[in-house]
Formats: structure tokens, C-alpha cells, sequence
């Protein structure tokens, strides 16, 4: 870097957030894109360490100090196709990423990290504003066919790697629009639809066709697809969610975080069925069980729908306000922060469980127990119930956002016939994508189970190598 002790001159200036009370009373994305300047004065912040685990720490590899060292130096262009070599939709992950590579950042040390992803998503705006985003479409054309079910992140990585490649994709998605979970898992507020529009038009215009309203296993064959294709990639997500089963789980009221979600999203994009029964946190005491990314967008959904109260509930203790980094580090520090969603009213109850729900036909209370955790002698953890430590909470609307265990077994991989793993996700090597049935592949959550959007995209670019390899011999695909 030009400016080496650049991260003892300037502090960690996030993106601007509009303010809470004005974002609930809207679907639209709230945090802002860092502008120009930010984003060079947070690059300077790069501290040209000589290891860069925030390299190493992300799983599409992106070349961070490359091109945080580039926007310092206002080459915007020159950082976008370093950051474009390695990932597919950074304008996604800038948006959607935890960011594992700031946890991993040499920064976060002694200060707060490098603000890496609001940079991620700068460049990658920057790049569309200024019409640097265009198809790549192949030199050569192959006859061979691919066909990818499943169009959410790792589906359409891999189907682009491969039409740039040459080969003939079609990607068959179950729902009415492409997209997947980035369609109708994720709110508006998160990320708004136009984003993921642009980004499909490149899709088309390099050659990659959509074939929508199709559900492989039902309302097409999986063999007759297999004959027409010489390669099948299964990309179909991680679809069954955790259940709860206590006392009074089938009194309405009671849903799944996904059910809820998908409807508010088709409702936003005008596709909603108007004979499907609505639900909706409306004038209602909502609770959300569970506290990763999904219960996080239900209380942001709920609260804009106009819920009277959100609480979340999560069964671990509330995390330490202050942790020491050293134990962790570069790993994830397990500290409290308030999130957004806290800033727009939603409370936390921490450290219950879920013991019965109660109600006549629809449910009206929520019945928890408190835990204590005790750590085994081989590292994991066990919960034990504390008796005569009850509570009751008023509730007309819980959603379940416990997370999915595995993808839908009905179906499409029972009728291949497929291999599961101990999890019951798909078996496939991460070296050869390939299921047990050969010519077909899997990759993303179907594979791997439940993770994060930029993991999905080092599954699709590794798999369409992988893909590559089994159909012509060898590739110059990379291999992140």
C-alpha cells in the first residue's frame, strides 16, 4: 500500500444505514452504497500484513489487499476484474456475505477490521454504473448439453462457468421466476430484485436458457431429462426445516420461516397466489424461534408488515458483550452486538426453549423453559432443562427458522436412487462433485447442507469444473 500506517490514520467508517424509523415503513434496500471516497480512505485501512487471512478465510478466495490496494488508488476498473475473477455475483455477497474475511482480518486484532464487504460492494456497483459488466460469451461452442436444476446461487455460478466454457446450459427452475432463495428466501430490504434481474439478463445474453414452472421429477421426467443431457447438476438447495415437536404444534398460527418469507416476497413481486391463506404479523404479537440469517428476515418482515411486537428467541446464552479476540481469532469472535433489527424494536429472550405452545385452535401462548449449558469433556455441549424456571409469552404468529437439516428427499433424489451422507445431504466428493449415480453432480446446500450465499458460489464454480473435466478431459475453469 502507498500509505502503510493508512489504518492508524483512519478509523472504521461503515456504509450509511438510513435511520430505523424511516426503513420499516418500506420494502426497499436501506443500507447505502459507500461512495467513492469512503470506499478509498476504508482501503487504506488494508494493512499489507504478508499473510492475508482474509484471503484464505473466504471461501471464493477473492483477492482482497489486490484490490483494496487498486481503489486506494482509484483504479476501479482494474479492482473489478480482480474481484470478478474470482466471484461470480459480488454485487450479491456484497450485500447478502457475513463476512467471514473480516473476522479473519489481521485488523480485528487490535481494532476493527478493514470494512472489506461494503468495499466488495462499491466495486461491484461501481462496475455496473460504468458499463463494465457485460457477457462473456464463449469463443467456441460444444454440442454437449448441461442441465442444472435448481437456479439459486450455486445453480446459476455453475451454469454461467459453464456457457462461458461453451457448453449448452439450461437451468430449470421449479418456481415462476429464476432466482431461488435470492428470489424468494431474502427480503426486499436485504436485496432488491432488480439486482438479481440485471445479473440474469447477463445470464441470457450469454447463452444460458431458463426454463421456469418446471419441477424436475414431476412435471418432467429425470431420465428422460438424463437422455437429453450429458451432464446433470443438481443444485436444489437444502428445502426440509427443522421441526419442533412439543405440545399444541398443530394449532394455526404456527409456520415455517420459509412459508412465511416466500409469500411476502411474491406478494412484493405481485405473483402472490390471492387464494393462498395470507399470514401475516399485522397487529400481532410475533415470536421468532431460532437466530440465524432466516429468523433474522423474519423480524425485518415482520415489523414492516406491522407486527404489534417481535421477539426472537434463541436457546444459547445471550453471547459476551466483550470476548477476547486472541481465542478465536481469525475465526468468527463470538460477541453480542446489537443488530439492525434491534435498532427497528425487536427483543431477544435468550437462554429457552420451546416446551409446548397453547391455544384453542390458534395458538395464543408460548410456553419456555429455561436451560443451562454444560460444556462436555469432549468439547460439545449439552442443555438440561431447569426445573420450576417456566415463562409465558403472548404470541398469535410463531414462525420456525431453526434452519433446514437436509434437502427434500421426495422426489428427485429418491428416484435417482442417490447416496446420502450422514447429514442426509447428497453425497458428492468436493473434489469431483459427483453423486453416486454417474453424469449426475451436486453442489451448493444440496451437497454441502445449509451454509452461506458466497460458500454456494465456490460450490457452482468448482463444480462446473468439475463438470468440465468429466465431459471433456480437462479445463482451464479455475478451480475457486
Amino acid at each position: 500500500m502507498e500509505d502503510p500506517a493508512g489504518f492508524l490514520k483512519y478509523p472504521r467508517k461503515e456504509a450509511r444505514k438510513q435511520g430505523a424509523g424511516q426503513r420499516v415503513r418500506h420494502w426497499h434496500e436501506y443500507e447505502q452504497v459507500m461512495p467513492h471516497s469512503q470506499a478509498c480512505c476504508q482501503a487504506t485501512r488494508c494493512m499489507d500484513c504478508g499473510t492475508p487471512d482474509c484471503h484464505s478465510y473466504c471461501p471464493v478466495h477473492n483477492l482482497i489487499p489486490d484490490w483494496n490496494e487498486l481503489v486506494h488508488d482509484t483504479q476501479w476498473r482494474s479492482a473489478w476484474l480482480e474481484l470478478e475473477s474470482t466471484n461470480n455475483f459480488p454485487e450479491f455477497t456484497g450485500r447478502l456475505c457475513p463476512a467471514p474475511c473480516e473476522d479473519a482480518c489481521t485488523l480485528r486484532l487490535t481494532d476493527s477490521p478493514v470494512t472489506i464487504r461494503s468495499i466488495e460492494l462499491a466495486i461491484a456497483e461501481h462496475a455496473w454504473e460504468y458499463g463494465w459488466v457485460k457477457p462473456q460469451r464463449s469463443a467456441r461452442q460444444l454440442f454437449r448439453r448441461v442441465a442444472v436444476i435448481g437456479s439459486g446461487p450455486a445453480g446459476l455460478a455453475c451454469a454461467q462457468q459453464l456457457a462461458r466454457t461453451g457448453y449448452r446450459v439450461t437451468v430449470y427452475e421449479k418456481s415462476n421466476r429464476i432466482g431461488g432463495l435470492l428470489r424468494y428466501g431474502i427480503p426486499d430490504f436485504r436485496i432488491e430484485k432488480r439486482v438479481l434481474d440485471r445479473r440474469l439478463q447477463q445470464l441470457q445474453a450469454e447463452g444460458v436458457i431458463f426454463r421456469t414452472g418446471v419441477e424436475v421429477g414431476v412435471q418432467l421426467d429425470i431420465e428422460e431429462l438424463r437422455r437429453t443431457a450429458h451432464a446433470v447438476v443438481l443444485a436444489c438447495g437444502s428445502e426440509m426445516p427443522r421441526d419442533i415437536d412439543v405440545p399444541g404444534r398443530q394449532l394455526d398460527g404456527i409456520h415455517f420461516a420459509m412459508d412465511y418469507l416466500v409469500q411476502q416476497n411474491r406478494r412484493i413481486a405481485g405473483d402472490h397466489d390471492a387464494h393462498a391463506s395470507v399470514i401475516t404479523a399485522y397487529d400481532k404479537d410475533v415470536v421468532v424461534i431460532g437466530g440465524g440469517d432466516t429468523g433474522s428476515d423474519c423480524v425485518g418482515t415482520a415489523i414492516r408488515q406491522g407486527a404489534r411486537q417481535v421477539t426472537q428467541l434463541q436457546y444459547h446464552d445471550r453471547p459476551p458483550l466483550h470476548a477476547e479476540v486472541r481465542d478465536y481469532w481469525p475465526e468468527h469472535v463470538q460477541e453480542w452486538h446489537e443488530t439492525d433489527h434491534d435498532a427497528e424494536g425487536c427483543r431477544h429472550v435468550w437462554g429457552f426453549d420451546t416446551v409446548a405452545f397453547e391455544g384453542l385452535e390458534y395458538v395464543n401462548c408460548l410456553i419456555l423453559r429455561q436451560l443451562r449449558w454444560r460444556r462436555r469433556a469432549g468439547g460439545g455441549w449439552d442443555k438440561q432443562v431447569l426445573p420450576g424456571r417456566a415463562r409465558q409469552l403472548p404470541v398469535q404468529l410463531v414462525l420456525l427458522a431453526m434452519g433446514y437439516a437436509h434437502p427434500v428427499h421426495r422426489g428427485l433424489v429418491e428416484s435417482l436412487g442417490l447416496k446420502l451422507d450422514e447429514c442426509g445431504s447428497v453425497s458428492a466428493l468436493e473434489t469431483d462433485y459427483q453423486t453416486s449415480t454417474p453424469g449426475v453432480f451436486s453442489c451448493g446446500d444440496m451437497r454441502r447442507g445449509q451454509s452461506l450465499i458466497v460458500w454456494a458460489i465456490r460450490e457452482g464454480r468448482q463444480c462446473a469444473r468439475a463438470v468440465d473435466v468429466w465431459l471433456s478431459g480437462s479445463s482451464e475453469l479455475p478451480r475457486m
